[in-house]
């Protein structure tokens, strides 16, 4: 968005023209008399005459924003005419400055003024000279003049319109000269009264400004508007009859259309009906091509209203199901009006969403207006009369202009914004302030009826004060509502009045009075609390706790075998587990009322009692079980079995009883688990008892709903989570639990009576902290590696998948070679239309064709793979020279067999030759042994039948054909014969091979000179044939001796022949040299030399890797299941739309040159790409860089760079790739065309009429959006990335541009007060440019027309940024699919030709409904060069394959990750959108769209048949902080709503797939992290208390350490395997699994694990911050291209927190422990317990260096050090960048504590705690405690720490005292202070025995104190810091830092000395980069060498 002055079109291109002196603006005072000074001016004397009139161009694109779009054409054209008719040029620019001196008379809008007196100064200037160049008498003659030339030429020219001739450009000067001018000329003929005209006559004159369909300017000519669909759509749209007459609406006429009648009728915008208008006439369009060709065009428009009408309100029937309101929705019996009425319907609800602007997120809030405008259409439809007011039904918003936006959506969105605002950019609790879901849910309820219709804007919903700000102001007492009334009707009625039901009932308010009140939170609030975690998935918490106590029982019990667990006392034993169960459900009952009690005031009054009725029910049972239990334990009743069976007895007591009828109450639920379609219909069922049912088991919504499954699936995901929970309970009974029974056992019997510390609680028995310090860690890992199970079990099952579906099969290019002949046949079976019969696929039809290769290729084939490798071509993926040889022929000269690529004959001839030289033998095995190779045998064959074909052309004597005819002859006869080998000697046969090469050479060469060199050639090749090679050749010696032209006897015994053979005289010819100019001739040659003479390295073909996976990957896929593709013409329309904001949109030169201190980019990508930048110098035809630059090939080097970065270019271009594939599959589809062989741009070229055809198809079913939010702002400020999107949208026509245009508002003459910044509008814009691509090459003018604007109610953006871009550029996109496509995403032409296939998937039902989501797999591009990035890529690959292949099918909870999906668009749009917005809580926006669309009955799917290409992050701290904003983004997701629902509302095992694919990653991530803490600390507490001593030597517990040791190998595996196996099993599926073993173990070697570990640590930093404080935000990871260094404070600041605390916390923890171990255990035990924690713990503090590139440079080390001193020195303050200042930062760090409350704070002060441990266990392990243990020892220790502060605070004090001015006593000071603390020293060594034992364990007791008091103090910040102990605080903090920074420098400072190690960390940082054998080390020094 744009605050400054905005163009409200792009610049028009002006000639270049001789530029003077720009011109300052001058601050001058203007007022009222203006307007008359000018006309006195104009029309009096000349006050100056001298000289004549210079032409000079006024600046037409600065102009003030609130003024741009009124006058912005008049000074264009004005400069457009400047040259040819100055007086013209001066009345434009006079019209110009009424224009905004009307508008803005006290130039009160920002630069106004200044502008206005520039103007003022040109037009003195130009006044009088101007007149001088009029031709003719008067200016209003003048003006009719130019008029009259410009209409001549649009007259003359409009029928031939095309902008590719040179008649383009000028005819569109000439509409804009004409269009300005005829309101110029209207204005000085008429007088001021026409600037009242300028509206109509603008839109009126406006030719261009369209879309796709040209409606509303003369386009019927046009391809499109001749398609049948779309005229039959434009008839059903403008079917007007028995519309109203218009004398009720300020409309003149007859209506055109029914969109017309609705604008007018309810006041909408004209140009968003323009808008919505063409989305309908296209939905309907694309609706009707899909219908069945028999039926009549009656039956097709009925089926396909109706198929849009199920689409659109199926969201508003279920909306008024649930409501139990009848539909507004009323069609009439005559099957034509009803027709008529379905439209209007559908167009109403289009142009309501259309301006619904940011209401769009909220779909049941467009139901509710829907509701109430439908109504009012159709009472005014059918002459409707009002029982209320007896008067004719009329809306009760329409008429004016904008009326419904400034009456319908300004108002609530006025609310959205006032809530929005309370949120404080994010920091703000949830609770305070309502969201978008919190508004939209109001309209779930019928209380929303109350807000009537008109609205009332007194409803509380319509009031925003939060209830704290509410009690201080003074407001308004408001009529209150009749609560309840209508309520009460309803259910006392079964049928209610239309008034009622219009919400009309409520329209008097009552005599009682109210304050508004704030009806906060809307049936959820999102408060911040791990107690969310259980909340949402109780089932699976009370499952695990329920199962681990069970099996702790029956390990207490011994159990061996599930058999022994129906012994009657192990039985009642494990049935307390209800007992626990009651008291979970007891604590979930209390959450639910605690975490929904900020949502009271919207809650129903029958779910408030069902929340009591529960925690009753609870307390009962929880109450009951224990009582009961207690009462009959060991009381039983026991039967003796009939027959002997495995029970013997059979036994229960009251208990069981009582526990039987307990679970009775989830005995329904287990019955409807099985029979999913019963559950289903209770849900979503309006009776009274399946109501009851539903609100009893969870709050009846209106969403989550009927989510049911198929029963096939439902038994899928069962047996999934089947297995998993059985493997992961047998490991952890067998391995976690059972073996520390004993242990315990022993720990409870051994009495310690002598502890090493002050024993606070002595009387504690059986050692229950002993007891708690061993189980803690188990409990924690039993919690967790479930996790650790569903990734193993994930990786079998999706291996098993993609085996099953072909993924791999074709990974390398043998494979590609072996498998080509099949290509065809699949490629016909599935990508081009199946015209003629319909197959129904099954899977044992899906696997490889066994094509002979010995059919004719189907030349569509042929066709769209030359188009692909000529793609590559120009992509510089391969040269030349393996475009030639990976091309098949087209000439079609040799007919009857294949001509195959090159690539696949590569060495076949040569090596047919050799086979043949060497063979012994028959003819029979000869041939045998060469057909048995089929290539071998085609490359033959061609090369015999080419060499055939070019002699026949090149010999053309009479002899020498009938010599080469007999030759030819002679070898088909011995072939047939089988005499071959006996007649011809192959042993000449190499050296005939070198001589017809050399010949090709001369031919491709053509050089006429050359001709005897050919006659040579020849001659030589005839000898080799006649004397060395055929037996017989005697016999064509004859032939010549016999023919005419041989010379007598002499001269033949003599040998010579005159002339010689192939020789030419003067009257005879032998050869035509050089040969005709023939394409197909020239392109056989060529072949036939490749096929000659390329060798091996052809079978490497294409080297570039890329090139081979695309290629690869295409030919794999052809064979995966998908749906067989439609028509072109019939397939469903789709739209893809990018949303941009600051992204690069091309690399500007200066970018790519400059390197800012590392290398630049553009070297950089020299190095990367070497093959591209090699193939693109071959495509330019330049040698190097140097040759391009001097060229002026600036642009083309600039896009080559950009294509290979992570630019929005890019992406365009991948996506464009779409619309080829359409129009050449269109053009395939053509029977005329059915065998052409050109390729698809040069048919086009030569028929422009099927060109035009081609592009109205792909027009109609494609559209191509890019929202860029910013673009508005980039073009006034002059931003380059403004001219980068201009040139692509010039460059891909059918590129449309959306961006946000800001524009200050004049209201009035109003004058602004000062300091008051003027009210400003916000529109929605469309763009597109009109002019050729060659125009803007040849720097010739391009129009950038805005086609729609749309008037929005208020800033767009104010939420979540992304998902606001995307919403208002929503309105824009068209079709039945929307793809959301990032700006880091690319596509590729042969992906694109399957889209057609992809996009049937919406018509074919998953399960129970048809996909509303379909996922694609992605492929990672940014892996190429840096190990990390490799690393990522893989990491993200596992994920976006294997993961979302089984979360799609079996688990059925795949959700939407992120683009590249393909939505169902129509489906999304009426139910919010495909994202959602709300600021914070949607930071993970994508996601929830997946979230919505699940929750409202759809399907989400995933396809692996076709890819898109993604950028990543390549640098460690860029992939760290996209780490920490996924993080972040789930920690919201923990307390959402839709995670809530989702874990509430699935069953049991889908929930567990929901959790544990979500949220639970992360939760399970961090136990794992709290598992160590957990470990260390209890081992801390055995080891300082000295219980674990006295245990190991009186009962020698030896198992103990073995037990510690599972528990490391546990943190070992959560490593290793969660993060490794599914990579390797989708690596060994694409790659093959010696590969992935190769690449795994390489990762390995290049310390993957210390990367995943370290990652490990920020995602669970950042998740459980964020979920306990908040604070979470969106972190732009900038997406650069360059690994750079990155400096030592900047890895510091952004680790410090989240990993260098923390580490040094783990090792102050293993030192402590190892430090008081070792009297009693052995260090083997102490590394087997510990080595995964050091691992982890080296990871996390020196990961960020080895990771950093140069980061043991010594240069870049001293440069660290001094940034480093010079940042923790530098005072912070008010506007000092964190990365500036220490102190700055450090108060950042504390944000989250800022915006958080007591209970935060509370907590963090409670964890603070552990540090305090470390002190008090430390002191009683002093030599200088002398063994005592009172408590007194650790009060002395803190007067210790106090006597250490207070020294310190003296020498601060002294130095603020004496340092300045008594530097001398200073020093005395500090050392009386030291020879103090000195002195203090030595007497207590002396006295009391401190030993320097004492001084470490000392610094280890107090240092983590201080750093405990740091933490206390920022969580009590507020009350301490206006005291001294803040400052105090603060500079302890920054000795801290300092401390722990230089601890971290000084080892990488002592190996940066030792040169090897830096080439080591080279090495392993770029290995992939060696392995492609490229430079790396240029790459890190470029500078140096600069």
């Amino acid at each position: 968005m744009s605050t400054e002055i905005v163009p409200v079109d792009d610049p028009i291109e002006e000639p270049c023209r001789p530029e003077k002196r720009p011109v300052v603006y001058r601050e001058e005072e203007e007022g009222e008399g203006t307007k008359g000074v000018i006309r006195s001016i104009t029309y009096g004397e000349s006050s100056s005459s001298s000289g004549g009139y210079v032409p000079e161009v006024f600046n037409s694109e600065s102009l003030p924003s609130n003024l741009a779009s009124e006058i912005q054409r008049f000074l264009r054209v004005a400069n457009m005419l400047e040259w040819k008719a100055p007086r013209v040029a001066y009345l434009c620019r006079f019209h110009a400055f009424e224009i905004a001196h009307s508008l803005d008379r006290n130039s009160t809008g920002r630069k106004v003024r200044q502008f206005k007196t520039l103007l003022l100064q040109r037009l003195e200037r130009d006044e009088e000279t101007s007149k001088t160049t009029r031709q003719e008498p008067s200016d209003s003659r003048e003006l009719k003049r130019v008029y009259d030339e410009n209409r001549r030429y649009i007259n003359q020219h409009a029928e031939t319109f095309d902008l590719e001739n040179s008649h383009g450009e000028k005819l569109l000067d000439a509409c804009r000269i004409v269009s300005v001018l005829y309101e110029v000329l209207k204005t000085v003929i008429a007088g001021h009264q026409a600037l009242a005209d300028r509206d109509s006559i603008r839109a009126r004159s406006e030719m261009f400004a369209y879309n796709i369909l040209p409606l509303d300017h003369g386009g019927i000519q046009q391809a499109i508007m001749k398609l049948p669909e779309i005229k039959l759509a434009i008839g059903v749209i403008r079917n007007v009859r028995g519309l109203p007459a218009t004398e009720n609406v300020p409309k003149r006429g007859t209506f055109v259309d029914s969109f017309e009648f609705l604008q007018y009728a309810f006041g909408f915008q004209k140009e968003s009906v323009a808008n919505q208008r063409e989305h309908l006439i296209l939905l309907l369009a694309n609706a009707l091509s899909r219908q069945p060709k028999k039926s009549s065009t009656l039956e097709i428009i009925d089926a396909s209203i109706d198929e849009l009408m199920r689409k659109f309100f199926k969201n508003y029937t279920n909306w008024c199901k649930y409501l139990v309101r009848k539909s507004s929705i009323r069609l009439p019996c005559v099957k034509q009006d009803a027709q008529q009425y379905k439209i209007l319907y559908i167009g109403l609800y289009l142009l309501i969403w259309g301006e619904a602007a940011n209401l769009r997120f909220m779909p049941e809030c467009l139901c509710y207006i829907f509701h109430h405008m439908a109504y009012e259409l159709h009472g005014m439809l059918t002459g409707a009369v009002s029982m209320t007011t007896g008067e004719t039904v009329m809306p009760a918003y329409g008429g004016s202009h904008e009326s419904f936006l400034s009456n319908v959506v300004t108002p609530i969105y006025k609310v959205i914004y006032e809530e929005a605002q309370k949120n404080k950019s994010g920091t703000a609790d949830h609770t305070t302030w309502r969201n978008y879901d919190d508004l939209n849910e109001f309209f779930w309820s019928p209380d929303c009826f109350q807000i009537g219709w008109p609205m009332r804007t007194e409803h509380d919903f319509f009031f925003t004060k939060s209830p704290q700000k509410e009690k201080g102001t003074k407001d308004e007492e408001l009529p209150k509502k009749e609560e309840g009334t209508e309520n009460e009707e309803l259910l006392n009625k079964e049928k209610v009045t239309e008034d009622e039901e219009m919400g009309l009932s409520n329209q008097v308010p009552s005599k009682e009075n109210r304050e508004p009140k704030w009806l906060g939170k809307t049936n959820f609030a999102e408060i911040r609390s791990f107690w969310q975690v259980f909340r949402s998935f109780d089932r699976m918490w009370s499952f695990f706790i329920l199962s681990l106590q069970a099996m702790i029982i029956m390990a207490c019990h011994d159990v061996g075998s599930p058999l022994e667990v129906f012994d009657k006392v192990v039985l009642e034993d494990v049935m307390s587990i209800f007992i626990t169960s009651a008291v979970l459900k007891l604590i979930q009952a209390i959450l639910e009322i605690i975490f929904t009690w900020k949502a009271r005031n919207t809650m129903e009054l029958s779910q408030k009692r069902i929340q009591v009725l529960r925690l009753g029910s609870a307390v009962i049972w929880t109450v009951v079980l224990p009582v009961i239990y207690a009462h009959s334990r060991r009381k039983y009743t026991c039967y003796s079995t009939q027959y002997e069976s495995w029970l013997g007895q059979w036994c229960y007591s009251s208990y069981m009883v009582a526990v039987v009828i307990y679970l009775m109450i989830n005995a329904v639920d287990l019955v409807l688990f099985f029979v999913p379609a019963v559950s289903k219909y209770i849900e979503i069922s309006n009776w009274r008892i399946c109501k009851t049912l539903c609100r009893w088991a969870q709050p009846r919504l209106y969403v989550g709903r009927g989510m049911q499954e198929t029963q096939v699936s439902l038994f899928k995901y069962t047996f999934f989570w089947i297995l998993v929970l059985s493997t992961k309970l047998v490991f952890s009974y067998s391995f976690e639990i059972k073996p520390l029974i004993a242990p315990t056992r022993e720990i409870m019997k051994i009495g310690v009576q002598i502890y090493d510390w002050h024993e606070l609680f002595p009387k504690v028995r059986n050692n229950a902290g002993a007891i708690v310090a061993v189980w803690a860690p188990i409990i924690v890992v039993y919690f967790m590696d479930t996790q650790i199970w569903y990734s193993v079990y994930c990786t079998i099952c999706g291996g098993l998948y993609g085996i099953l579906h072909h993924l791999g099969e074709i990974r390398t290019l043998g494979m590609l070679r072996s498998r080509f002949h099949s290509l065809p046949s699949a490629f016909n079976r599935l990508i081009p239309p199946q015209l003629n019969k319909s197959r129904t696929k099954n899977f044992l039809q899906n696997i490889f064709c066994k094509a002979s290769k010995s059919e004719v290729l189907d030349q569509k084939f042929v066709l769209v793979w030359n188009k692909i490798i000529r793609n590559f071509r120009s992509e510089d993926l391969i040269s030349n020279r393996e475009m030639d040889l990976m091309t098949i022929p087209t000439s079609g000269l040799f007919p009857g067999f294949i001509c195959w690529p090159i690539f696949l004959l590569a060495n076949k001839f040569s090596t047919a030759v050799s086979i043949a030289r060497d063979f012994v033998g028959k003819d029979e095995k000869l041939f045998k042994r060469i057909r048995k190779d089929e290539y071998m045998y085609f490359s033959v064959k061609e090369c015999y039948e080419s060499v055939k074909f070019i002699l026949d052309v090149l010999i053309v004597g009479d002899l020498e054909k009938r010599i080469v005819s007999n030759i030819l002859n002679e070898i088909d006869r011995s072939i047939e014969e089988s005499s071959f080998l006996k007649e011809f000697k192959m042993s000449a046969l190499p050296a005939l091979q070198a001589k017809f090469v050399e010949l090709l050479e001369l031919l491709v060469e053509g050089n006429e000179n050359q001709s005897s060199k050919v006659v040579e050639v020849l001659q030589d090749m005839f000898e080799l044939l006649t004397n060395d090679m055929m037996a017989n050749g005697h016999r064509i010696v004859d032939l010549i001796e016999s023919s005419p032209e041989a010379g007598d006897d002499s001269s033949f015994f003599s040998g010579k022949i005159e002339p010689q053979l192939f020789e030419s005289v003067a009257s005879q010819t032998s050869i035509f040299f050089p040969l005709p100019d023939d394409g197909p001739l020239i392109e056989q040659i060529k072949r036939l030399h490749l096929l000659l003479t390329v060798k091996d390295k052809a079978m490497d073909i294409p080297a570039n890797l890329e090139a081979r996976r695309r290629i690869s990957f295409f030919a794999t896929s052809l064979f995966m299941d998908m749906p067989n593709a439609p028509e072109v013409g019939s397939m469903l329309s789709f739209s893809v739309m990018t949303p941009h904001f600051m992204e690069d949109v091309n690399f500007s030169l200066k970018e790519l040159q400059s390197s800012k201190g590392q290398v630049s980019i553009i070297f950089y990508m020299q190095n990367i790409f070497p093959d591209e930048w090699k193939n693109f110098l071959e495509r330019m035809g330049y040698q190097n860089f140097d040759e391009l630059m001097d060229d002026g090939k600036e642009e083309e080097i600039r896009r080559w760079a950009s294509f290979r970065g992570q630019t929005l270019s890019r992406t365009v271009r991948g996506i464009m790739y779409y619309r080829q594939a359409l129009k050449l599959q269109a053009l395939l589809e053509r029977p005329e065309y059915k065998d052409v062989l050109e390729d698809i741009n040069i048919v086009e070229r030569n028929n422009p009429k099927l060109s035009a055809e081609l592009d109205a198809l792909a027009d109609m079913k494609f559209t191509y959006v890019v929202s860029c939010q910013m673009f508005g702002s980039h073009k006034s400020s002059g931003d380059p990335r403004a001219e980068d999107i201009k040139e692509l949208m010039i460059r891909y026509p059918a590129l449309r541009v959306a961006y946000i245009e800001e524009k200050e508002e004049i209201v009035g003459d109003k004058p602004q007060k000062m300091g008051e910044e003027p009210p400003k509008v916000y529109s929605s814009i469309l763009a597109k440019a009109v002019g050729s691509f060659d125009q803007v090459l040849s720097h010739k003018s391009c129009l950038n027309i805005v086609i729609y604007r749309i008037k929005l109610p208020g800033p767009p953006i104010i939420g979540e940024g992304k998902p606001e871009n995307q919403n208002h550029a929503i309105i824009f996109t068209r079709g039945d699919a929307l793809q959301t496509i990032d700006m880091n995403q690319d596509s590729y032409l042969e992906e694109a030709l399957k889209v057609r296939n992809l996009l049937q998937e919406f018509l074919q039902n998953h399960g129970r409904r048809p996909p509303t989501i379909l996922g694609l797999r992605e492929h990672i591009f940014t892996g190429s060069v840096s190990s990390l990035a490799w690393f990522m890529s893989y990491q993200e690959t596992s994920f976006v394959t294997i993961g979302q292949r089984l979360l799609a099918n079996p688990l059925r909870v795949r959700f939407h990750y992120g683009h590249p999906d393909v939505f169902d668009r129509l489906f999304h749009i009426t139910r919010g959108g495909i994202s959602k917005a709300s600021k914070t809580i949607n930071l993970s926006e994508d996601v929830f769209a997946g979230f919505n669309s699940t929750l409202r009955r759809g399907c989400i799917t995933y396809h692996e048949y076709l890819q898109v290409g993604k950028g990543r992050d390549v640098g460690l701290n860029q992939i760290s902080r996209f780490e920490a904003k996924v993080a972040n983004g789930n920690s919201e997701q923990t307390i959402s709503r839709d995670i809530h629902r989702l874990g509430r509302r699935f069953d049991f095992f889908r929930m567990l797939s929901c959790y544990f694919t979500t949220i639970g990653f992360y939760f399970s991530s961090l136990i794992s992290v709290l598992g160590i803490y957990v470990f260390l600390y209890g081992q801390l507490y055995l080891v300082l208390s000295g219980l674990q001593k006295a245990l190991l030597i009186e009962a020698r517990m030896h198992n103990i350490e073995s037990l510690e040791t599972a528990l490391a190998s546990q943190s070992f595996i959560q490593l290793g395997l969660l993060t490794g196996l599914p990579m390797v099993m989708e690596i060994g599926l694409e790659k093959g699994f010696l590969t992935a073993l190769k690449d795994f173990v390489l990762m390995q070697l290049q310390l993957a694990a210390v990367f995943f570990t370290f990652s490990l640590g920020t995602k669970t930093h950042h998740f459980g911050r964020t979920l306990m404080y908040g604070g979470a935000q969106y972190i732009p990871t900038g997406r650069k291209v360059v690994v750079f260094h990155a400096s030592f404070t900047e890895n510091y600041r952004l680790y410090s927190r989240s990993h260098f605390v923390k580490g040094f916390e783990l090792v102050l923890l293993l030192v402590v422990y190892d430090l008081f171990r070792r009297s009693y255990q052995s260090s083997m035990a102490y590394v087997l317990i510990t080595y995964s924690v050091w691992f982890m713990t080296i990871t996390w503090l020196f990961a960020p260096f080895l990771f950093n590139p140069s980061g043991f440079d010594w240069d870049k080390i001293v440069d660290d050090w001094k940034g480093w001193n010079k940042w923790i020195k530098e005072q912070g303050g008010i506007g000092i960048r964190q990365d500036k200042s220490w102190q700055s930062w450090w108060n950042d760090e504390q944000a989250h504590l800022r915006r958080s409350g007591y209970g935060a704070r509370l907590f963090e002060i409670l964890l603070s705690i552990r540090f305090f441990l470390y002190q008090y266990g430390l002191v009683y392990h002093l030599d200088i405690s002398q063994q005592s243990k009172n408590f007194l020892v650790y009060v002395l220790s803190w007067v210790v720490i106090l006597a250490v502060f207070l020294t310190v605070k003296a020498v601060n004090i002294g130095k603020q005292l004496f340092s300045a001015n008594y530097h001398l006593m200073f020093r005395f000071f500090k050392a009386f202070l030291f020879l103090s603390v000195f002195s203090i020293v030595i007497t207590l060594s002396v006295i009391c025995e401190l030993s320097t034992k004492d001084i470490l364990v000392c610094c280890l007791a107090f240092l983590p104190t201080g750093w405990g008091l740091i933490l206390v103090a920022q969580a009590v910040r507020p009350i301490i810091e206006n005291t001294g102990f803040w400052h105090f605080t603060e500079v302890l903090a920054q000795a801290y830092d300092y401390g722990m920074g230089t601890i971290l420098f000084s080892p990488i400072a002592v190996l940066a000395w030792l040169p090897i190690i830096s080439a080591f960390q080279t090495r392993f940082l770029f290995n992939q980069a060696f392995n492609r054998h490229l430079q790396i080390q240029p790459i890190l020094a470029a500078k140096k060498q600069k």
